[in-house]
């Protein structure tokens, strides 16, 4: 079987041999790279599985990275950086990032986390394997088969965890999901409480498939309890 091959994208050379050291450790290959030009270089040069990037670097940084890369490609991307506000956090994963670690770290978060994008990225593959291939509630319509979304006919471009969200909800309509079965779903890791990752993906979600965002028709808010995908 093929090895899944990983990007390190760092200014700190110590930073690229330690995650080099441990991924290859637990089977996988890497590729490193200093800065947002070099990595956008491999990644149009080379077949890459996963991207683990630093935020702050000289040149082009890992958020500017993410923007060109994401409109284009849906790659698994991880952010490892000293910046620990959540707004960062929040702002990373709304430019489609899948997860986030702040330094110092332990390296052995970084596979377990590696290794939790790669699983659910499996459940994805399953669930486009699913036998219903299309669901359509209102001007919404989900392709599962291709993992497409059409607004009044017009593809909406989803990452992977926008899909997974949002067929788990139009799978069901009508039918109340918490944040906790949504995350524990979607991410296959134990709900810890942590609300603002749901948050942003369901604002996303609706960005792309309601008429006024603030106002949505299809992704209601229960509060107190979840979302729920109306039945049209």
């Amino acid at each position: 079987m093929k090895l899944k091959t990983i990007l390190i994208i760092d200014d700190e050379p110590e930073i690229q041999e330690l995650l080099t050291i441990y991924l290859n450790n637990n089977g996988y290959q890497t590729l490193t790279a200093s800065n947002g030009h070099e990595g956008l270089e491999a990644l149009q040069k080379e077949s890459i599985d996963l991207v683990i990037a630093d935020i702050m670097m000289p040149g082009m940084d890992g958020l500017e990275l993410l923007k060109r890369i994401r409109p284009h490609s849906p790659i698994p991307f991880l952010f490892i950086s000293a910046k620990s506000d959540d707004m960062d956090k929040i702002f990373g994963l709304q430019l489609g990032a899948d997860d986030y670690i702040g330094k110092p770290f332990n390296p052995l978060e970084v596979i377990s986390r590696v290794q939790a994008i790669f699983r659910r990225l499996e459940a994805f593959s399953r669930i486009e394997k699913q036998d219903q291939e299309v669901i359509e509630i209102g001007d919404i319509k989900l392709d599962v088969k291709s993992c497409k979304l059409y607004k009044s006919g017009m593809i909406k471009e989803l990452t992977s965890f926008e899909f997974k969200i949002l067929a788990l909800l139009m799978g069901q309509p009508g039918r109340v999901f918490t944040k906790a079965h949504i995350y524990e779903q979607v991410w296959g890791e134990e709900y810890l409480g942590d609300e603002n990752i749901i948050m942003v993906y369901i604002s996303k979600l609706r960005e792309k498939i309601e008429d006024n965002p603030r106002k949505p028709v299809f992704l209601i808010t229960i509060r107190g309890l979840g979302y729920r995908f109306e039945k049209g």
